[in-house]
């Protein structure tokens, strides 16, 4: 069993007090963090003053050590989008979008890279949701552990405890030293927040759920899809709100499917990491409040140490050392029927750079893996 999920097991039960809706977005805890770490290097959140009200501790009399210094070492933080659909009390989540982001011993570079929500994984028994384990999809894993026994709704802390050990297994990270999961409300809250993000979109994308507008479209009747008029976001830069970032991230009928989706993905997760450099709120004590009261309880998040210790663990790391990683897979097929996907061998050699703490030599190997931006350039 991996150091975290030790700590899963030890925190989420009875109150559950480390798995808690809190003030960064785990995504951007790259981010976000170091902005609260600046914020206390600059003194715009003093010792002894408050913000909005809020009185900060008084000053420790003993020296206590700098923040994040238990941080040593490369980092990979889990990173789970879902779809609670909050209007469906019981709907159990599965895991729409799942990211690792591993950050070299170095602490100044860090590199984000997907794994399909279809990969066929086996996902391990679980006691708490009473299940027994099944070879399944990856997204399943967040769902299945989410289970209570005994009542209807949907426990996400739990499902997160599930997804971890599964992925763990997979990829062979005994360790994640964070891991968290943002409803889809949450990422429109939080682009919202920042003002929106600016992303270049490298092909068409048609919105199956949305009008142009951003309003629903009708179901037909009977189901099997939508009627009227689509939401149409054309090849080439964009200024995206919130309800039309997460229309992007939700596309899946791409030129290459879901693995073009996990690239928006992680387009629009290093996009709101630059706006939110752009913005100085690493000396913007107010507006680092602004993203916590966006998100309130739409994330949930555990990790061996708060946002600051992350922050000065990680303050090396500026949005533009961000490297983002595709890994190609293929489908599975048995008699006609879509099973789900699974990595190609150089994929698989990523995950054990990832593991080895090799990366950035694996990368100089096979730059193909690294995501094009604008003008074809990784």
């Amino acid at each position: 069993m991996c150091r975290l999920r030790s700590r899963l097991v030890v925190t989420m039960s009875g109150s559950r007090r480390r798995v808690i809706g809190t003030a960064a977005l785990l995504v951007l805890v790259l981010v976000t963090a170091v902005a609260a770490a600046m914020v206390w290097q600059h003194g715009v959140l003093r010792q002894d003053g408050d913000i909005d009200g809020r009185v900060a501790p008084s000053p420790s009399p003993t020296p206590t050590p700098e923040p994040g210094t238990q941080l040593t070492g490369p980092l990979n933080l889990l990173l789970v989008g879902v779809d609670t659909r909050l209007n469906q009390p019981t709907w159990s989540p599965n895991a729409d979008a799942v990211l690792i982001l591993h950050v070299p011993e170095s602490h100044d570079q860090a590199y984000l890279f997907s794994l399909p929500r279809d990969l066929l994984v086996d996902v391990p028994p679980f006691e708490p949701a009473g299940f027994s384990g099944q070879h399944t999809k990856l997204t399943h894993a967040m769902s299945y552990g989410s289970r209570v026994p005994g009542t209807a709704i949907p426990d996400p802390a739990q499902g997160l405890e599930l997804l971890i050990r599964t992925v763990s297994a997979v990829t062979g990270i005994d360790e994640f030293d964070a891991a968290g999961v943002l409803n889809f409300a949450g990422f429109t809250d939080l682009v919202d927040a920042v003002g929106g993000v600016d992303i270049y979109l490298d092909q068409r994308v048609v919105s199956e759920h949305l009008q142009p507008d951003g309003t629903r479209r009708t179901l037909q009747p009977g189901g099997g899809g939508y009627l009227g008029p689509q939401k149409v976001y054309e090849v080439g830069e964009h200024h995206l709100v919130g309800w039309e970032a997460l229309d992007v991230a939700r596309q899946r009928n791409l030129d290459g499917a879901d693995y073009a989706r996990q690239r928006h993905h992680r387009v629009l997760i290093k996009a709101l990491v630059q706006k939110l450099f752009a913005q100085d709120l690493v000396t913007d004590a107010a507006g680092i409040l602004r993203v916590q009261e966006a998100l309130g309880d739409a994330l949930v998040f555990t990790g061996r140490g708060g946002v600051v210790d992350f922050g000065f663990a990680l303050r090396g790391g500026p949005a533009e050392r961000i490297a983002t990683v595709g890994l190609p897979g293929a489908s599975v097929w048995s008699n006609g029927r879509y099973l789900g996907e699974r990595l190609r061998p150089v994929s698989e050699d990523f995950v054990a750079a990832v593991r080895d703490n090799r990366v950035e030599l694996f990368l100089a190997d096979h730059p193909d893996l690294l995501d094009r931006t604008a003008g074809g350039h990784r």
